[in-house]
């Protein structure tokens, strides 16, 4: 193995400020793996770093090698190590908790109350090689493809988004047309959602990925959503909204369109507050609301891998593919919204 490794780092805190350096690979400590990333792909938090918006400066210090989804194969483990073996196939939760907070030991480790997030809190995985705590990894089907591997940490929000509400036989209404609204769209396709309305904005390039992957109807602005969806359920409404766009908006366009006794399950991040009339929206219609973050550890991993298993198909979303060392136009494509996931294969 060589002495050096090539790696993404967020150099200075501004817009763009991104380049490759070679640093030293690192060596696992007495609980860590060593992995040769193989894959890896390019996450909406990943563009926020790059543009260095409200977030990131709130957030993030460089300089910071980042990246947090990726695939790969463990070359070398710690002393401690007893579960994973060198050669196996892996990926890994991106939310590394304690193991010893309440929320932890109440087995809410999703949102532990130490949490460091892989690839913001730490040093990511944009890189040839990664150093993960042991207790992250995930082991791979050796079948699963390694642009489904290194898609995990996003489809995960959406399989917990999903699952935290019923979708089997209900209509649903999803609220956004990103990576994880669009993953959403071919879960509950999978799953069989009687009828699946999908709003965007106005990116026609992820509507048609949306329609790709099962939504019936997907709303452009402009559109009559609520004339759409009341006639389409003869008036009733939606049982379910799920929310990925963090526009109040949006939300508030959900809140009509559900059904008295709807559930509506957030995982948009809101820039900041907004006013919605809970007595009439949420009180009078005994709505649910259920806030989503992250991955149930390891619940949605085990979830993931039996859709993986029953045929769940999400090959339109993966839209872009680059060498590693394209990193710069595969940013570019990112940041344009004309791309679903783009992922970056590591020679």
């Amino acid at each position: 193995m060589t002495e050096k490794m090539r790696a993404v780092f967020k150099i200075s805190p501004e817009p763009g400020a991104t380049e490759f350096r070679d640093i030293p690979i690192p060596h696992p400590g007495p609980e860590d793996v060593l992995i040769k990333v193989a894959i890896c792909s390019i996450c909406g938090t990943d563009v926020h770093i790059y543009n260095w918006d409200a977030w990131a400066q709130n957030r993030i210090t460089p300089p910071l090698l980042y990246g947090h989804e990726f695939a790969g194969e463990v070359v070398e483990i710690g002393d401690r190590v007893k579960e994973i073996q060198v050669g196996d196939y892996v990926s890994a939760e991106g939310h590394i908790y304690c193991g010893t907070c309440y929320q932890c030991r109440m087995g809410m480790r999703h949102i532990c109350s130490r949490l460091n997030i892989l690839g913001v809190d730490t040093q990511g995985i944009f890189a040839e090689y990664a150093r993960i705590p042991a207790q992250n990894i995930w082991k791979n089907d050796p079948d699963l493809s390694m642009e489904y591997a290194t898609i995990q940490d996003p489809l995960g929000n959406s399989v917990h988004t999903v699952f935290a509400t019923d979708i089997p036989g209900r209509n649903v209404l999803i609220l956004g047309c990103g990576p994880t609204g669009l993953f959403s769209t071919a879960i509950c396709k999978h799953i069989g959602a009687e009828h699946i309305f999908v709003t965007e904005d106005r990116n026609q390039y992820r509507a048609a990925i949306a329609k790709k992957v099962g939504a019936d109807e997907v709303f452009l602005r402009g559109d009559d959503v609520e004339g759409e969806i009341m006639n389409a359920t003869d008036g009733i409404g939606v049982d379910v909204v799920l929310e990925f766009t963090g526009s109040p908006v949006a939300v508030n366009q959900g809140l009509k369109v559900m059904r008295t006794g709807g559930t509506m399950a957030l995982l948009g991040v809101f820039s900041k507050e907004f006013t919605t009339d809970l007595t009439d929206n949420v009180v009078f219609k005994y709505t649910t609301l259920q806030g989503i973050t992250g991955r149930l550890i390891w619940d949605t991993w085990y979830r993931m891998r039996s859709l993986f298993r029953s045929g769940l198909n999400v090959d339109p979303i993966i839209t872009h593919r680059f060498k590693f060392d394209d990193f710069p136009e595969a940013m570019d494509i990112m940041r344009s919204g004309q791309a679903g996931k783009v992922v970056l294969y590591i020679e």
